[in-house]
């Protein structure tokens, strides 16, 4: 990108335009031939100013930042006319969804435990760039499994800027603002008085990465009292390494290197300090993820893990010795449309 992002005008769009996906038939747009039909994610915004201030901070975000691991803006639409206020946002096509659609109970694919190192890196590196490779700094401030999205290469990249801020200018050691996000991902200094740093988002990184490790969302009301908030429940296990297992995703079955994941557990501590001066920056966490990675050879990307069956839970009795092998099959990815819906885009799968 690096630039302005292509205006799209109403006809470009086929039918479906304003519910979410749609085609688009624009011939500028390369590598596609003149006419040719491509799939692509987009976001309409409801009416509301507040609709419309994220519908401008995305745009303006993503007209501008250029890198591999944040998705990238191909066109918008603005126009008003006799259906009234249109705002589209149109991405590059992500055929592999969301980090969130693999790691969900409903999902019968689950991400190996090289491709969950993979995402916590990349996400890391998109993050540095956002925080400290450019002329002003970033702020996500939405940080969360379902706004990383994975490529036709599962290369993850961020997305929805919708709520990013730019950061404190010099002299300044936060920005006040509004408090937004998603419960159990927000930092508690920035949910308790509104004031914004790069630091909320190192909070945030740190519970996606034990979301990495076991495979449970930051709040989930349809588990045990005890087992809903998911810092909480990892609190007695992350420091005794005969008990750590427990908090590990069962669907990776034993797959896994525990060497890097107590290593990971670590990096997440580091993120999840209290006081948020005392957290890392995002280029030490990105050097920290980077040598865990590099201490292990996870190879080339490998397609999620095919599950079938029930997911067990901590402490179920193991299934008898071959049956992995039974439940692992050959993971044949087509194509997976993906559906932004609302001021707030939720990722759906259509096949």
């Amino acid at each position: 990108m690096g630039g302005p992002a292509t205006r799209v005008g109403p006809n470009c769009f086929g039918p479906g335009a304003g519910e979410g996906f749609f085609l688009v038939r624009k011939p500028g747009f390369k590598p596609w031939s003149a006419g040719r039909s491509i799939p692509c994610p987009t976001t309409e915004l409801s009416l509301s100013s507040q609709g419309q201030k994220e519908w401008l901070t995305e745009m303006n975000v993503l007209g501008i930042v250029d890198h591999p691991n944040l998705v990238k803006l191909i066109g918008y639409c603005a126009d008003d006319d006799e259906r009234g206020v249109q705002r589209l946002l149109v991405y590059e096509y992500m055929p592999n969804g969301s980090v969130d659609d693999h790691l969900s109970s409903r999902s019968t694919s689950t991400l190996s435990w090289p491709m969950r190192l993979k995402v916590a890196l990349d996400s890391a590196r998109g993050l540095k760039y956002l925080h400290e490779e450019m002329e002003f700094q970033i702020i996500f401030r939405d940080l969360k499994t379902s706004n990383i999205l994975l490529d036709e290469n599962w290369n993850a990249k961020l997305s929805d800027f919708g709520l990013a801020r730019h950061g404190p200018t010099e002299g300044l050691t936060h920005v006040s603002t509004a408090v937004v996000g998603t419960l159990g991902y927000a930092a508690p200094e920035y949910m308790q008085t509104g004031r914004l740093t790069a630091k909320s988002d190192i909070w945030s990184y740190g519970v996606l990465l034990y979301e990495l490790i076991t495979g449970r969302r930051p709040i989930d009301r349809n588990r045990p009292k005890s087992e809903q908030k998911l810092l909480d429940w990892v609190k007695p296990y992350i420091a005794d390494k005969k008990r750590f297992p427990i908090i590990i995703d069962p669907r990776l079955e034993g797959r896994y290197n525990l060497k890097s994941m107590t290593k990971l557990a670590s990096v997440a501590n580091r993120c999840l300090v209290r006081m948020p001066k005392s957290r890392p920056k995002m280029s030490e966490v990105y050097e920290m993820v980077q040598k865990i990675v590099d201490s292990i050879e996870t190879g080339p990307p490998q397609p999620p893990l095919h599950y079938h069956g029930s997911v067990s839970e901590p402490g179920a009795k193991r299934t008898k010795k071959g049956s992995l092998k039974r439940r692992l099959q050959e993971f044949k990815f087509g194509c997976r449309n993906i559906v932004w819906r609302g001021c707030k885009p939720e990722i759906v799968k259509t096949f």
